[in-house]
């Protein structure tokens, strides 16, 4: 399968230890800053008709806002319930201070 990288933002608007949601490719991304590195995910909770980018992000741990569950940003493993299927997540790359992400 080909790679479809898209530019979805720039570095500099995805916050430090905290999310931000994007739109790129047609598709709602949630974008997270963590230690350094950026991760992206689906950005609709896989339990509840909710935004995760109005959750809460704790290390590596995205919460939802509705009903507290929780995702690896990761790998978009379900981590608490009543989250009990993954968030979709997406290869994200750094180039010249854009974020690209495969929505391959």
């Amino acid at each position: 399968m080909a790679n479809n990288w898209i530019d979805a933002a720039a570095e500099a608007d995805v916050p430090d230890d905290d999310v931000t949601s994007v739109a790129a490719g047609g598709v709602e991304l949630a974008l997270y800053g963590v230690a350094g590195e950026v991760f992206a995910t689906a950005n609709l909770c896989t339990h509840g008709n909710a935004r995760l980018c109005d959750g809460f992000l704790e290390g590596h741990e995205i919460e939802c806002p509705l009903h507290q569950g929780k995702f690896d940003i990761r790998s978009g493993r379900a981590s608490c319930e009543p989250a009990t299927e993954a968030v979709r997540t997406y290869p994200v790359k750094i180039e010249n201070g854009r974020v690209y992400v495969d929505l391959g």
